[in-house]
């Protein structure tokens, strides 16, 4: 009896170590747990995708978090959207919709219907909304200011003025020194023959060897007085012009010349006396021919010191005009495109800032340095000045370029055979 009942003991034991027929066996330990070197074979794309997506666990469902970009484009649709609200412009439903959808829905709540909404939703906006973009609005709201290309325009402007008015003055002052010397030197001839020397003045007789002269106050025969005195009134005051005018343009090239009589200063009451002496007739035109002939000694001086700074000036500012200031006025043309162009895109909302804009700087450049070696043909009879046609090309580079791809094409046409 006692047998029975340890037998039955036994029974009752073994039957509690015996799994029941439906339960399921415990898992078995993953090999990061039993120390088992992870499968060789896996992809190195399946670890970096595991490594970083991020994931929210919720229950028994994970919700992925999207790329970057799809909260790029969340912010730009926004952008859209706001805008074309306060323009007025209508938009459907469902991409309003879609694009607030993706907003309640937040980083946690998307799915791959919420991403295609927002991303159709955004191609809509756009083709409706264009040529205003998300970046155009970005840029409108910064709201920029273009100060370089102003601080250009301002400096070119004030360069160009600078030299205008040095070269209109300049190219006035020129063209009257150049009058002066043709009404001078016609005036020195005509009186040269009028005038006769004193050694010709004595003319010996067949009957007398007495000589008789001829007074030195009054003109040979038939030579008018006033003629002779107004002329040499004229050849003076022309001569006391040109010797003004040049010491005014030799101050435009730092009086790079030397002057003649410069201790001649009207202003200076010891030197008036001397500058009278040379440069006014005498007193009483005692002698016609002494008169003319002093003034003429001293004109002699005067044109070639006039000359010579005619040839400073010219070199000086001939070379700034044709080579400079027509790349300058192209540099002002290209910011007078720029300005206009950014004012208009700040009007509808389109400006981006842009790296062509400096290119543009330097395509200029190139134009205003070539166009001189350009003839151009105006319609109607319409004349225009080169540096006039050097803004144009800044301001329009375009047409210029234009311009030379069809003279190159004129060049390389090959001539069909008939």
């Amino acid at each position: 009896m006692h047998g029975s009942i340890a037998s039955r003991h036994l029974n009752i034991s073994m039957a509690n170590d015996t799994p029941s027929s439906g339960s399921q066996p415990p898992p078995a330990a993953p090999d990061s747990v039993r120390g088992t070197a992870p499968d060789s074979h896996a992809s190195a794309g399946e670890a970096n995708k595991q490594a970083n997506d991020k994931s929210v666990v919720r229950g028994n469902s994970t919700c992925h978090e999207p790329p970057a970009y799809i909260g790029k484009a969340l912010n730009d649709a926004e952008q859209l959207l706001r805008y074309a609200a306060e323009s007025g412009i209508e938009v459907d439903v469902g991409t309003r919709d879609s694009i607030l959808r993706a907003r309640v829905a937040g980083l946690a709540g998307w799915n791959e219907k919420t991403v295609a909404d927002l991303l159709e939703a955004l191609t809509v906006l756009a083709a409706t909304l264009k040529p205003v973009t998300a970046e155009s609005l970005k840029a409108f709201d910064a709201k920029p200011t273009f100060r370089a290309e102003v601080t250009v325009s301002v400096c070119l402007a004030v360069v160009i003025v600078l030299f205008s008015v040095i070269s209109f003055v300049t190219t006035a002052i020129s063209t009257a020194i150049k009058a002066d010397i043709v009404t001078a030197n016609d005036l020195a001839a005509k009186l040269r023959a009028q005038l006769v020397p004193p050694s010709n003045q004595t003319k010996a007789t067949s009957v007398s060897t007495a000589t008789s002269a001829q007074d030195p106050s009054q003109p040979p025969p038939g030579v008018n007085a006033i003629d002779v005195i107004t002329e040499l009134q004229q050849y003076a005051s022309t001569i006391r012009a040109i010797y003004a005018r040049s010491q005014q343009l030799n101050a435009f090239v730092l009086k790079r010349e030397w002057v003649p009589y410069a201790n001649t200063n009207t202003n200076n009451r010891a030197t008036a006396d001397l500058y009278n002496e040379k440069f006014q007739l005498p007193a009483g035109l005692t002698n016609y021919w002494d008169a003319a002939e002093g003034r003429t000694v001293v004109y002699q001086r005067v044109r070639t010191f006039a000359q010579n700074v005619l040839d400073d000036v010219s070199f000086s500012y001939g070379a700034f005009a044709a080579c400079v200031l027509p790349v300058l006025y192209a540099l002002f043309g290209t910011c007078a495109y720029l300005l206009r162009l950014f004012e208009k895109q700040m009007n509808t909302r389109t400006f981006i800032q842009s790296p062509a804009y400096a290119a543009r700087f330097f395509v200029a450049v190139i134009g205003g340095t070539v166009v001189g070696l350009f003839n151009y043909t105006i319609t109607q009879g319409v004349s225009i000045s080169p540096l006039a046609i050097a803004f144009l090309v800044g301001y329009a580079v375009d047409v210029f370029f234009a311009f030379l791809e069809g003279l190159l094409q004129a060049f390389t046409k090959k001539t069909v055979p008939s």
